[in-house]
C-alpha cells in the first residue's frame, strides 16, 4: 500500500485549505479505532473530513459520510465536546517538510485561535493530538508512555512538542545543480536510494516515480549516469520543488490526480502523455478516498473471507460426521424386519427346538430359503423368540428417532452449502459492495447462532448491497442474489406475477430473477442466457451443463421455520445452463 508522503499531504492540505477554509464543525464520530469524521460546513458546501492515523494508511482527506450506527469511543468524545460548534480557520504544517499539520479552531474567523487538533502522517507513528491554546495536550488518539519513547513522550497535561527535527538536509530551489550532483553520487549505489537518502521530503515511491519521469532507472548506480542524465535528472527536481511552492502559494493548477498502476499520484511531470480519463480524479480528495478505502476494504475482505470459508468448513465437516453417523444407525435399523422375521421363524418351530442349542437353520416362509438363528443356549425357544422381538422394537424405536435427526442435519448441510458457494462467488475484492455482501453473510450466520455476535448488529437489518445485474439478449433486466438474504428479498419481496424465478436442480446456488414487463413473454435466448447466469453462480460454476429450474415466483414458497435463502417450489420447468459462457476467458 503506498503511503501518504510528504508530497500527497502537501497537496491535500493546499486543496482543503483552498476549499474548505473557513469551516464550521458540525460532529465528529469515530469510525473504528484509527479513523475520525469531521462534519464540515462552509458557505457553498458539507462534507465529512477522514482523519486517520492508521499504521498503513494514515492520512487526511474529504470522505464518505458515516455511517448511522452508535460511536462509543472516548477519544471522538473528547473532541466533540470541545470542538463542536468551532470554526476550523486554519490549515498549516507544524514544520518545515515535516508530514504533521496543524489545524486551528476558534469561535470564527479572525477570532484567536483556542484549539489545535494535531495531525501526525508518520506511519507506525501516526496520531492524532489535540492541545488547548497554551498548547497543553488536552487528548490523542494515541498517547505513549515515557517507557515506550523517551524521546517524545504523548501524555495529557504536558505541551505539545513537534516530532523531532529530521537530519537530512532540506531540498532547496536555490540549490545549485553542482552543489545537489555532489550530495547525491558522494557514496556510489543505486540512484533511488541514494536520492532518498540524501534529502528530507521524499518516500521511495516519490523518488522513483522522478527518476522514471526523466527516463532512468532507480536501480542503476550513480557512477553509469552520464552529465545529460544528471541534468534531466536536476531538471524534475527543480520541477517537483517548484510545484510544491506553487501549491502553498495557492496555485492549485498543478494538481493531476491520478490512479497509476499499483498506486496513485498527485502531480503529472512535464512531457509525459496525459493520464486516460478513467484514470484521473475530481481532486486529491476524492482519489485518496478511493485508494485507501478500496485498500483497506480489500484487506478486510480477504481476511473475513478466509475466517468465514474456515469456519464453514469446519461446520461442514462436524455435520457430515454426524450425518454419517446416524446413516449408519439407520443401516443397524433397517435390521428390524430381520429381527422379527427371525423371532417369528422360532415361535413357528418350537417343536424342533432342544435344550443347550446354539442355532438352529430353518427355511424362510417366502422363498424356502434357509436361514440361520442364533440362539442363547440358556434360554429356551421362546425366550429366545422374545428377545429378538425386543430387538425389533428398539431398532424399529432408534428409526423413528434418527431420520428427524439425520433430516435436520441435511438441511443444515444444504443451508452452509449454499453460504459457501455464495462466499465462493465473492473470489476478490473489485468494489465496496463486495465487501458489504460479506459482511451481510457474517450477520445472517451470526443470526443463526454459527457465529458469536460480538458486534451486537441488529437482527432485521436490510440488506445493504444491490444484487448483480445483468441484460438478457432482449433487453430483459436478470437480477442475481449476492448471499442468502438478497436471495429472500429477491424471491419474496422484488419478484412480481410476471417474472420467471431461476435456480439450479438440487445444486446450491443463488437465486435469479427474469424481470419481464406485463404482457412481455421470454424468447428461447433470453431462457437461455437466464439459465446460463444461474448455473455459474452456483457451485456447478465449473461444468459444462448444469440443469436449472424456472417457474413463476407465486410457485416459489418458504417453509416455515427455513433458514436465509432455503425455499421450495412446484410447477418448474427445466433448462440446461451453460455456466462456462459466462466464465472469463484466459
Amino acid at each position: 500500500m503506498q503511503p501518504v508522503d510528504f508530497t500527497t499531504l502537501t497537496a491535500a492540505y493546499c486543496e482543503l485549505r483552498a476549499t474548505w477554509l473557513p469551516a464550521r464543525l458540525e460532529q465528529v464520530y469515530q469510525r473504528d479505532r484509527y479513523r475520525i469524521c469531521l462534519a464540515l460546513r462552509t458557505l457553498k458546501q458539507r462534507g465529512w473530513l477522514t482523519v486517520s492515523w492508521h499504521p498503513q494508511a494514515a492520512r487526511i482527506h474529504i470522505g464518505d459520510p458515516p455511517p448511522r450506527t452508535p460511536d462509543t469511543f472516548t477519544f471522538s468524545d473528547q473532541l466533540r465536546h470541545q470542538l463542536k460548534g468551532l470554526a476550523l480557520v486554519a490549515i498549516s504544517p507544524v514544520a518545515a517538510w515535516e508530514r504533521a499539520l496543524d489545524l486551528q479552531f476558534a469561535k470564527r474567523p479572525g477570532d484567536r485561535v483556542l484549539w489545535h487538533l494535531y495531525v501526525e502522517i508518520m506511519g507506525k507513528r501516526s496520531n492524532v493530538i489535540l492541545a488547548n491554546e497554551s498548547n497543553q495536550i488536552v487528548t490523542a488518539a494515541h498517547q505513549v508512555s515515557e517507557q515506550q519513547s523517551r524521546v517524545r513522550p504523548i501524555l495529557t497535561g504536558q505541551p505539545y512538542e513537534p516530532p523531532p527535527a529530521l537530519t537530512d538536509p532540506a531540498p532547496s530551489l536555490s540549490e545549485s545543480q553542482q552543489r545537489w550532483q555532489e550530495r547525491v553520487a558522494l557514496i556510489p549505489g543505486k540512484l533511488g536510494r541514494q536520492l532518498l537518502k540524501s534529502y528530507r521530503g521524499l518516500s521511495s515511491h516519490w523518488a522513483n516515480s522522478m527518476i522514471r519521469a526523466a527516463d532512468l532507472d532507480p536501480e542503476q548506480s550513480t557512477e553509469s549516469l552520464r552529465a545529460s542524465d544528471w541534468e534531466r535528472l536536476f531538471q524534475r527536481w527543480q520541477e517537483w520543488l517548484k510545484t510544491l511552492e506553487a501549491w502553498q502559494h495557492g496555485d492549485l493548477s498543478g494538481l493531476h490526480p491520478q490512479r497509476t498502476s499499483g498506486g496513485y499520484s498527485v502531480i503529472q511531470w512535464g512531457g509525459q502523455s496525459p493520464p486516460k480519463p478513467e484514470d484521473t480524479a475530481p481532486s486529491v480528495q476524492a482519489l485518496l478516498d478511493r485508494y485507501y478505502c478500496d485498500r483497506l476494504n480489500e484487506g478486510e475482505f480477504k481476511q473475513l473471507r478466509h475466517q468465514l470459508l474456515q469456519k464453514l468448513n469446519n461446520l461442514l465437516k462436524k455435520l457430515r460426521v454426524k450425518a454419517q453417523g446416524f446413516e449408519r444407525r439407520l443401516d443397524q435399523s433397517a435390521l428390524a424386519d430381520e429381527y422379527r422375521q427371525k423371532a417369528d421363524l422360532l415361535m413357528a418351530h418350537l417343536h424342533q427346538w432342544e435344550p443347550g442349542m446354539k442355532s438352529m437353520t430353518l427355511a424362510d416362509f417366502e422363498t424356502g430359503e434357509p436361514i440361520e438363528i442364533e440362539l442363547d443356549p440358556e434360554k429356551n425357544a421362546v425366550q429366545n423368540a422374545q428377545g429378538l422381538y425386543k430387538q425389533h422394537q428398539k431398532l424399529k424405536r432408534a428409526r423413528s428417532a434418527v431420520e428427524p435427526l439425520l433430516a435436520q442435519v441435511d438441511r443444515e448441510i444444504q443451508y452452509l452449502e449454499q453460504v459457501e458457494v455464495a462466499i465462493a462467488q465473492l473470489d476478490s475484492y473489485r468494489e465496496p459492495m463486495d465487501l458489504q455482501a460479506l459482511e451481510e453473510i457474517r450477520d445472517e450466520l451470526m443470526q443463526e447462532g454459527y457465529l458469536r455476535d460480538r458486534d451486537r448488529r441488529s437482527q432485521n437489518q436490510p440488506p445493504a448491497t444491490d444484487f448483480y445485474r445483468f441484460e438478457s439478449p432482449s433487453g430483459f433486466e436478470l437480477l442475481v442474489g449476492r448471499n442468502n438474504r438478497q436471495n429472500d428479498l429477491l424471491s419474496f419481496r422484488v419478484a412480481t406475477e410476471y417474472d420467471l424465478w431461476f435456480h439450479t436442480q438440487e445444486i446450491a446456488g443463488s437465486h435469479v430473477l427474469l424481470r419481464l414487463d406485463p404482457g412481455a413473454v421470454a424468447d428461447k435466448a433470453d431462457l437461455q442466457f437466464a439459465a446460463d447466469v444461474t448455473g455459474y453462480f452456483s457451485r456447478a460454476r465449473q461444468s459444462d451443463r448444469v440443469p436449472v429450474v424456472y417457474t413463476e415466483p407465486k410457485h416459489v414458497y418458504k417453509p416455515k421455520g427455513a433458514k436465509p435463502g432455503m425455499v421450495i417450489y412446484k410447477h418448474e420447468r427445466i433448462i440446461w445452463g451453460r455456466p462456462q459462457q459466462l466464465a472469463p476467458k484466459s
